[in-house]
């Protein structure tokens, strides 16, 4: 399929794997929707909405920068009406956009359990259902979100229940969609990274910079959502799809080229 002038909604897309997301798509003619909350950029995170465009337009695709915090259905309605009507509709959408605390129940306080659910799962829930009605319009829709496959193995839930329970819910979320969504032709699917991206979140809040050192780049995940998006929406729905897995489909298998350290032992991600 051709992404020239197809319209993605990414959320999360200043940043990490949704802006490399977001180039890949970009390099092949699509119109890229930023959505995101940073319009000043923090030194810790890097990126705005602002900064993200300049890179999509010089990487050959067309950007609309727009802020949107997706805790509020009222942002979000505002920022996928304002996108439709500046692209002329939408054709991918790309839930993107999490938060994450990997604390058990007695150490995690309300604030930390609610941004992830209201992000995560309201978010993912509400995004999905504004851009429904232009994906119905749309050639070749997709939805793509950011989750693993539901891995019920109780170590997950040992050490940071919350914020599983939210990363499985977006992926419950997808599932659903795929079934609810089959009769208009439209795909739903999660795609998960079997090893570590070295993303700011990685850095600041999970394993610094030693757990970067042994991690992947975004643009494995980057790739591996453009053969996903490249399918058919009426064959390819309902998969919970691993990086690794989908190039090797695409006949990829050497993936040095995505180390951050070239031959570094490779750490597994959650829920693998």
């Amino acid at each position: 399929m051709s992404f020239q002038n197809k319209t993605v909604f990414i959320t999360g897309a200043s940043r990490g794997i949704g802006k490399a997301i977001a180039l890949r798509l970009a390099k092949e003619g699509a119109n890229i929707v930023v959505a995101a909350k940073s319009v000043e950029e923090n030194p810790k995170l890097g990126g705005t909405i602002f900064s993200a465009a300049a890179e999509i337009e010089a990487a050959g695709g067309k950007a609309f920068p727009v802020q949107c915090d997706i805790r509020f259905e009222d942002q979000i309605q505002k920022a996928v009406t304002a996108a439709a009507d500046h692209f002329g509709g939408i054709d991918i959408l790309i839930n993107n956009a999490s938060a994450i605390s990997l604390t058990p129940v007695t150490l995690t306080e309300p604030k930390q359990f609610d941004l992830m659910h209201d992000i995560n799962v309201r978010g993912t829930f509400f995004v999905s259902k504004a851009c429904i009605p232009y994906l119905k319009k749309a050639a070749n829709p997709h939805i793509l979100t950011l989750s693993p496959p539901i891995n019920l193995d109780i170590k997950w839930f040992a050490s940071y229940a919350g914020y599983t329970i939210s990363k499985y819910s977006m992926s419950m979320i997808t599932l659903g969609l795929s079934a609810e969504l089959k009769k208009d032709k439209i795909a739903a699917n999660t795609l998960w990274p079997r090893t570590t991206i070295a993303t700011a979140a990685v850095k600041n809040l999970l394993g610094g910079e030693a757990l970067m050192q042994i991690s992947r780049t975004p643009e494995i995940v980057a790739d591996s959502a453009f053969y996903i998006l490249s399918k058919s929406s009426v064959d390819c729905t309902g998969n919970n799809f691993i990086d690794e897995d989908v190039l090797a489909k695409e006949g990829i298998t050497d993936l040095s080229k995505y180390s951050v350290v070239p031959g570094a032992k490779l750490y597994t991600d959650l829920f693998i």
